[in-house]
């Protein structure tokens, strides 16, 4: 991930700030003029995705922060913390509100609707479904033309194609509640469509904040790329087996990769070092993000270690320490 993608993913996040800014206002105002309780659900909707995509804006200027004595790896993963708080306050502020508001329309006395403020309500709603759909649109382009990336590798992009799409599918929710609503003049319709975009949002925030939280805890590369790297280590002809290969992604473009490895007998500690130079060197031209590599030399298991007995490395540790004291 570029700062120039970066920089398409930040004016992405912008467009739909400025979409839910708008609307949430819209929202609001015609929720209150009618008494719609789907339309003030879709409002807190609207709300809720436009603290998200400050949240997010934080993220991406947070992230490519330089790595300090703090932090000797960086800030990568700070994109992740941010796309968590998104993932809680479309729970806390979208869903949460709208099942609120669904309790609120069952408890409602029907026959109380103004006629006239639903039309203009309905309006609304057309205008943010026109805007829903522009904002989803953008991102949906960005994600598919985003070189060596996709949706799920991005948790500021894939937030927001996630916001807008439950936003679409909201705005048509909160449109049929209150059209039937309207015409039945039956509160429940609304209340319906109230607990369903209270379900959606809940459903939607809990797959983000399980996605934020696996790269916050720390994932592993994709498993071809970890065949891949453990091929090139073990093709090198110093080195006799790669007995265990450790990843680590710590941000979209920054990859930890510690290798333990079982050298070939015969090298000196010259030709040790060396090989370990120009091994780490190839692994971060071959992929640029594996930008922390460290090499373990160690000792393949010996007859002893299958049967049960101390491992070769132990013995050879020993018998160094041993020596050292002597």
């Amino acid at each position: 991930m570029t700062e120039k993608s970066d920089r398409k993913t930040r004016n992405t996040v912008l467009v739909a700030l400025a979409a839910n800014l708008v609307i949430a206002v819209a929202k609001t105002v015609g929720g209150l003029v009618s008494g719609s309780p789907a339309l003030l659900s879709e409002a807190a909707h609207s709300v809720a995705d436009s603290v998200n995509e400050v949240f997010l804006l934080a993220a991406l200027r947070r992230s490519r922060r330089p790595a300090d004595r703090k932090h000797p790896f960086g800030y990568g993963k700070e994109r992740y913390f941010w796309s968590l708080l998104a993932a809680v306050g479309i729970f806390v502020m979208g869903g949460c509100f709208s099942v609120f508001q669904g309790f609120e329309a069952l408890g409602a006395a029907s026959g109380q609707e103004s006629h006239t403020g639903y039309v203009a309500g309905l309006a609304v709603l057309g205008v943010a479904l026109l805007a829903e759909g522009t904002s989803l649109a953008r991102a949906l382009y960005q994600a598919h033309r985003q070189p060596g990336a996709g949706i799920g590798d991005d948790p500021a992009l894939r937030t927001v194609v996630a916001e807008d799409g439950t936003a679409v599918v909201g705005v048509l929710l909160a449109a049929a509640g209150m059209a039937l609503h309207l015409v039945t003049g039956d509160a429940v319709y609304e209340a319906v469509a109230s607990f369903s975009i209270g379900l959606l949002l809940g459903y939607v925030a809990f797959r983000l904040g399980r996605e934020a939280r696996a790269q916050l805890i720390g994932e592993a590369a994709a498993p071809e790329l970890r065949d891949d790297i453990r091929r090139l280590v073990e093709a090198q002809p110093e080195i006799d087996n790669v007995a265990e290969l450790l990843t680590m992604q710590m941000g979209l473009d920054s990859l930890l990769v510690a290798a333990r490895v079982d050298l070939v007998p015969g090298l000196d500690s010259e030709e040790v070092e060396l090989a370990c130079v120009r091994i780490k060197k190839s692994v971060k031209k071959t992929w640029p993000q594996a930008d922390q590599v460290f090499l373990d030399v160690t000792e393949a298991p010996s007859d002893a270690e299958d049967s049960g007995g101390a491992p070769a490395g132990a013995a050879a540790a020993a018998t160094a320490e041993a020596d050292g004291r002597r």
